[in-house]
């Protein structure tokens, strides 16, 4: 493939790759960022060839797993998995990891830290279900245990009930207490803490009904 460069031309969907021409024949394409430093009527042997493929492999790589955590943070594993499920080869991967790290893009512990505090804050789950949520996302028995020291179950558990209960209101009272404890005990929250909470909710939401009864009461002796 060794040749002398013919054309260097931006390539139609994607201008931030060229298409070289050797010869005055199509040879391959290349990342803009490797290809600022080639120019028409240089001669390329092919291991120069070999050695600009191998740079553009890793640039793709590179830009793949930048595309990938532009959607939401990933751990160390999600990046490499997915990176090798595109046929990036073990020391790319390396190396597009390595250099993901050394960029503050990829961190473990910052991963846990984010993706603990989306669970309690958006979607209540207990410590249980995010540690094996974390554990199947590859992540370090020190990490997780880190992201999870400050989380109180009792107290995301009783969020989660308390946003469920309106959905509940018209149930039996004994039908919405066992759909209650069923909900978060999908979302992996202890028997204990689950009992707790629900006791809870209820004597709260029992005392309220019945200040509201005695205050209607009051109202209607007045109006009498």
């Amino acid at each position: 493939m060794a040749g002398t460069i013919t054309a260097l031309k931006a390539q139609s969907r994607d201008k931030e790759r060229v298409n070289v021409y050797l010869d005055g024949k199509f040879a391959f394409g290349l990342a803009l960022i490797h290809a600022l430093w080639l120019k028409v009527g240089q001669n390329l042997s092919d291991a120069d060839i070999e050695t600009l493929q191998a740079a553009d492999t890793l640039e793709k790589a590179q830009q793949r797993a930048l595309n990938l955590i532009s959607y939401r943070p990933r751990s160390e594993k999600e990046v490499r998995l997915r990176l090798k499920r595109a046929g990036v080869d073990e020391p790319g991967i390396l190396t597009v990891i390595q250099k993901l790290k050394d960029a503050g893009l990829l961190n473990d512990e910052a991963f846990s830290q984010q993706w603990v505090e989306s669970r309690v804050r958006a979607n209540p789950r207990g410590k249980r279900m995010i540690r094996w949520e974390l554990k199947q996302k590859g992540v370090g028995d020190t990490e997780i245990a880190s992201a999870l020291e400050g989380v109180d179950d009792h107290q995301t558990a009783y969020v989660a009930a308390s946003r469920r209960w309106s959905r509940l209101a018209t149930l039996e009272p004994r039908e919405r207490k066992r759909k209650l404890m069923d909900f978060l005990a999908r979302n992996g929250f202890d028997y204990d803490v689950i009992s707790s909470v629900v006791n809870q909710l209820i004597e709260e939401h029992s005392a309220a009904d019945s200040d509201s009864d005695e205050t209607t009461g009051t109202d209607e002796a007045f109006e009498d």
